[in-house]
């Protein structure tokens, strides 16, 4: 091996160094090594850009848009709604969220699939009296075992694929080709998680009450033609919002108050609920509810994509002190609709409309995007919080996942390759409205996407080198070239490196190691593919390895020790049951 076989190990040496220290991004980390393999001519440019063209990135950037799609037009929410019920037992309420997610997450990128559960599930938490810490977990781990059913269940299986391909000059692997390795193991998993689980996980309950935060005022009205038009109080389920209160309902000029859970809602019907901002934000996700606003004082449009939730304080320099929210006429003077207010961390008694405003109101406001950027320097505000929420657009929901099942059936039948599909199913999605341009931009995750781009550059430099023949004849060595102990090996090695680093570079650095490995030895690299998908994919016993966890170690009160402590053991219980799948369904097991 040469100088530059050796300089690109060290380099991918330093990477993982640097990478595992948490003090630097990822995405930086690969980008500079990108740089360096350039400007040191170890790779030519286009070898060096090859990952920002390759078929797997591009599939999963169109697959984040699909994710998009479904998630804000209310399509997860649709099915939360219908599965979760009230079970009796954290095993139950487990189970519950733990096989549609694993399902989901077949199909979609599993973060946008947790994203959406985890304020939903924190929710439910609260009305079913479960500790979030015995719920936020099993949603994760579930996550990651559906990502392990399809090829397009994560990003790690597609830029594996895509990789696997250029560097072979194969046609890759079909959308279930993993299914008959990853499903017994997924079943594993689950079946781990509702055994063991309930026990092990921290029983912390939730500390923020009912009055632990500020507190507003909301008002919202029922939809004219809605699906809670004719349904009672407790029937809609506005009985059974935590840290929201249902104060009175204005009807026609008239005023319900202590209102009874047996009261039938009309079209119409203004609700005034008491309550703090997350829990507002959890009510104007339910289908049937629409902001409210008064006869004289039109809505923004019938339109609501883009609109968001907006925190702003009122200064003292205001020109609406004094006056009422409905004679302010919010929507003519700032574009925006008043949907509650809070006032010195207490709820302010009285209709919504009839509040007379005073400095240092917050009001929460329903506005377009570009009302932060150009209110953020009025003198009427001291301060504008975006809060980033936008009402789903429930009547794409069914849409939304149509689209999916196309994508999925055209991938699957062979009529269309993975990316094809994922490209038109993105298009769908924005052409049918069920997210909008601006939706589907936030929704690509740029730093993954560099990355995995970036991480090319680098598997490319470790084959091209030599470096990755010298790992694997170091593999080879130790195996004793034995097929079974070279394909532990490498699961082995994988799983380290994901609880260190980011899965998806963790396994795009082993692809070219693990080719020349199985070239090494005559054997077939499809095993020893799925292996690195697997064990990039594993990662249980830290939040650092894989994102769900980190996503969900806040809403959860995790610690790191929680992790380990569940995460640990089920580590080696996948890969165990990992490398024995392997094995029976590609008869590696030596005859005995």
């Amino acid at each position: 091996m040469d100088w530059q076989g050796w300089f690109s190990l060290g380099l991918a040496i330093l990477a993982l160094l640097l990478m595992a220290s948490g003090r630097f991004a990822p995405h930086l980390v690969m980008m500079s090594v990108l740089v360096v393999l350039s400007a040191a001519g170890i790779v030519g440019p286009e070898q060096a850009l090859a990952g920002f063209s390759n078929t797997g990135l591009i599939t999963v950037v169109a697959l984040f848009v699909v994710a998009a799609g479904i998630h804000h037009s209310g399509g997860v929410d649709l099915l939360v709604h219908h599965l979760l019920g009230n079970p009796r037992s954290v095993r139950r309420a487990q189970a519950r969220i733990a096989l549609p997610v694993t399902f989901l997450s077949g199909f979609m990128n599993n973060t946008p699939v947790v994203a959406t559960m985890i304020p939903a599930v924190h929710t439910w938490s609260r009305k079913i009296d479960i500790s979030p810490s015995k719920l936020m977990i099993p949603l994760s781990y579930a996550a990651i075992f559906g990502g392990s059913l399809t090829m397009i269940g994560t990003s790690t299986n597609l830029v594996v694929n895509g990789q696997y391909q250029q560097l072979t000059g194969s046609e890759g692997f079909s959308i279930f080709a993993i299914t008959k390795v990853g499903l017994p193991v997924a079943v594993i998993g689950i079946a781990a998680i509702l055994l063991f689980l309930p026990r092990w996980l921290p029983d912390r309950k939730d500390q923020q009450k009912f009055g632990s935060v500020k507190e507003f005022t909301l008002e919202v009205a029922v939809a004219q033609e809605g699906p809670l038009v004719g349904k009672t109080v407790g029937e809609a389920g506005l009985r059974e919002l935590d840290r929201l209160y249902l104060v009175e309902i204005e009807r026609n000029g008239s005023v319900v108050t202590a209102v009874p859970s047996e009261e039938r809602l009309l079209g119409g019907d203004r609700l005034v609920f008491a309550g703090d901002t997350q829990a507002i934000s959890d009510v104007l996700r339910i289908n049937g509810i629409v902001p409210s606003v008064h006869d004289d004082e039109p809505a923004l449009s019938k339109d609501h994509a883009e609109r968001r939730l907006v925190e702003a304080v009122l200064s003292p320099q205001s020109d609406v002190l004094g006056q009422t929210i409905r004679d302010a006429r919010f929507r003519d003077r700032y574009g925006a609709v008043v949907l509650a207010v809070a006032r010195g961390g207490d709820r302010v008694p009285g209709n919504l409309g009839n509040i007379r405003l005073r400095p240092g109101d917050v009001l929460l406001l329903e506005a377009r995007p570009a009302f932060v950027s150009r209110q953020r320097y009025n003198k009427d505000f001291l301060l504008i919080n975006d809060l980033d929420t936008e009402a789903p657009r429930h009547d794409r929901a069914l849409l939304s996942w149509g689209i999916l099942l196309v994508l999925v059936g055209l991938a699957a039948c062979g009529v269309m390759s993975m990316l094809n599909a994922a490209m038109v199913g993105a298009a769908l999605v924005i052409l049918t409205g069920c997210c909008s341009v601006g939706q589907a931009q936030k929704a690509v995750d740029m730093p993954v996407v560099l990355t995995i781009a970036a991480s090319f550059a680098l598997g490319g430099a470790l084959e091209q080198t030599g470096a990755a023949s010298y790992l694997a004849e170091a593999v080879v060595g130790l195996s004793g070239s034995n097929v079974l102990l070279a394909l532990a090996l490498v699961y082995l090695v994988v799983s380290i490196l994901t609880e260190m680093l980011t899965n998806n570079a963790a396994a795009i650095l082993m692809v070219p190691v693990v080719l020349s490995l199985t070239s090494a030895m005559g054997v077939d690299a499809e095993p020893f593919m799925f292996a690195i998908m697997l064990a990039a994919s594993a990662s249980f016993a830290t939040p650092l390895g894989y994102q769900t966890n980190m996503m969900v170690m806040g809403p959860g009160g995790y610690r790191f020790g929680d992790y380990v402590r569940v995460g640990l053991p089920l580590n080696l219980l996948i890969g165990l049951s990992s490398i024995t799948v392997i094995a029976l369904v590609y008869d590696l097991l030596p005859a005995f």
